[in-house]
This record gives C-alpha cells, structure tokens and sequence, in this order.
C-alpha cells in the first residue's frame, strides 16, 4: 500500500471527517547517476558552507531571507508554528462547477481515503452527495509548509483532490508571449479547411491509446549500449508551414487523416503478404518515418536503424519498396 503524503480533516460546515492524502500519479523517471567521464566514479553534490568550503550537516541548516544589508533567519519550527490551518484542516468554503475552472488552474492531482473504518460511512455520504451534485468543493490547506488552493471531487466513488494555482501565479499571455496573432485575419478558404481537418482528426479520449514514446526510446538507447548496438535516430523536426504552402499543407493533411481512418476500418484485411500483390504501391513521401522504417525491415534495408527520414525514403526508393519517392 503507498504511504500517505499528508493526514488530516476534511470539513463540510459541521461534518468534518478525517482523512488521508495519496499522491494519484507517477512520473515516467529514468533516473541517472553522474559519473566523471572515463571512470565509474559517481561525482555527489554536498551541502557545503560556501566560505569555509567545509561541509554542513542538515541539522545545522536554517532558512534565511536576503533583506538586502542583512539576511533574515528562520528557523523550520518556526514556519510551523504561523502556518494557516494549523489544525491540519482541508475546509470547503463553496462550491462551483469544475467546468469553470479554467485548465491553467490545475497543477497536481491526489486521492482522498478515509483515515480509518469508523469514518467510511461519512466518507461515502460526502463522496455521494459530491458526485450527486455535480460539484467541486473550493478549499486550502498546509502541506509542507506551504498553502494550496484545491478542488475537492467525486471520482469513480473516491474523492479526488486537485490543486490549484493562485490567480497571482497564471501569467498574462500577452505580456508573456511575443507575436499573438491579434490582428491578423485568417482566410476564409484556409479556416475552412482546417476545420475539416480539425472534424477528420476528431477521436474518443482514451488515455490507453497513449503511451510515453520517449520513455521507451530512452530504454532501448540504454539495452542498445549495453550490447554494443546503435538505435534508430530521431526524426527531423517539421519544416515550419508558411503563408504560401498553408493552403497546400492543410489540403494534404486532411487526404492523409482520411486514408489513415479509411485503413483503420478495413478489419478484415487479408495478411500483408497476400495484399502486397493486389494493393498499389505507397506514396513514400505521405509516410511517417515510423511507417518507412517498417517497410524498410520488411525490404531488409541494411543499416535502417541509423538512417534519419530523407536515407529511409533513398534507401527504399532503391529497393524499389514504393511507387515514387515523392519527399513531403
């Protein structure tokens, strides 16, 4: 079972319940350690005292403020002590529509239990009558010496809680972000045809159909190594679209969503090898470098794993794996 982040009460006027709190995520972390380069001799960062040079022990660190002429010192105990809330509460003040909320409030997500039997059945009334309701309950907390702001809600029979960002904290995008289009006029013709596009890429959300491609690449990087075997590079960046090509860009966008959908359809399709006959050859250039890599395999292209997009498309135009080489 994971140990609890945070213990204390959840209150609704006068019910008050306690409860525990429980980190809800995980981060896809590869962790390294650093090394001096030639040697396995693990180089380790120390708290040291940057005049004398010696090191510090944790207990003798204290927090301090520079004021300027002078620092301030406080010590932790101290920060405890003028904490709000220091009873350890997380108290709804209202409740809103979570749909109000806009997405930049939203930092981090966690999950509420009861702390103990006894309190299940009020846990369950509050998680109910939340879920009834449609609502987010708005409160604060103290947690490591520091306030939040958060949304309490109803889950899948769990509360939930997210925290929020001040309305300090969310930067103003136009003071923040140089170029904003305020007051350029999108075309007609081209607006249209990214609607369609938009309309044709247009899915169910299913979070399973996603997976941290990165993550994965980082591991074979790390079993290639250890065997002595190079990985397949990255793809290049697209080449960024300009004024003259939108039209065109967004015109061969929506053909290519439209094709991937037309073969995610056809469910009985016979085997590869039997359609290979039938079926007209691909346009290489409308392919991803992921789908190229795969014909590639499939024509024994040698040296596939360390050719970039541009070498798949000459290397199999050579094998003469697709009709025309067309580059996109």
């Amino acid at each position: 079972m994971a140990r609890a982040v945070w213990n204390g009460a959840l209150t609704f006027g006068l019910v008050s319940v306690p409860v525990q709190l429980f980190t809800a995520t995980d981060s896809h972390t590869i962790r390294f350690h650093q090394l001096q380069r030639g040697t396995s001799d693990r180089v380790r960062n120390r708290r040291v005292n940057e005049r004398t040079g010696e090191e510090v022990a944790p207990d003798d660190i204290v927090k301090g403020f520079d004021a300027g002429d002078e620092y301030v010192i406080v010590e932790p105990g101290e920060l405890d002590g003028i904490a709000p809330g220091r009873s350890r509460e997380v108290e709804v003040t209202g409740f809103v529509d979570l749909a109000d909320v806009e997405p930049v409030f939203f930092d981090r997500t966690y999950y509420l239990g009861p702390k103990d039997e006894q309190y299940e059945k009020v846990y369950a009334v509050l998680e109910k009558a939340l879920e009834r309701a449609g609502k987010a309950g708005i409160a604060t907390f103290v947690m490591r010496n520091r306030q939040y702001l958060v949304a309490v809600k109803a889950e899948n029979g769990i509360l939930t809680l997210h925290t929020l960002h001040w309305a300090d904290e969310i930067r103003d995008p136009h003071k923040e972000v140089d170029h904003l289009p305020e007051g350029a006029e999108p075309g007609g013709r081209e607006l249209k045809m990214a609607e369609q596009l938009i309309d044709s890429l247009s899915m169910d959300w299913d979070p399973d159909d996603f997976h941290d491609t990165y993550h994965e690449k980082v591991e074979e990087l790390i079993e290639a190594k250890k065997k002595g075997e190079t990985v397949e590079k990255a793809e290049q960046p697209a080449q960024a679209t300009n004024v003259v090509d939108l039209m065109d860009a967004l015109r061969a966008s929506v053909d290519r969503a439209k094709s991937k959908q037309g073969a995610r359809s056809k469910k009985a399709a016979p085997p590869r090898k039997a359609r290979a006959r039938s079926a007209p050859a691909p346009d290489l250039g409308s392919l991803t470098k992921a789908e190229l890599y795969e014909l590639a395999a499939e024509a024994d292209v040698h040296g596939r794993s360390s050719m970039n997009r541009e070498e798949l498309l000459e290397a199999l135009a050579h094998a003469g794996a697709g009709g025309h080489a067309r580059a996109s």
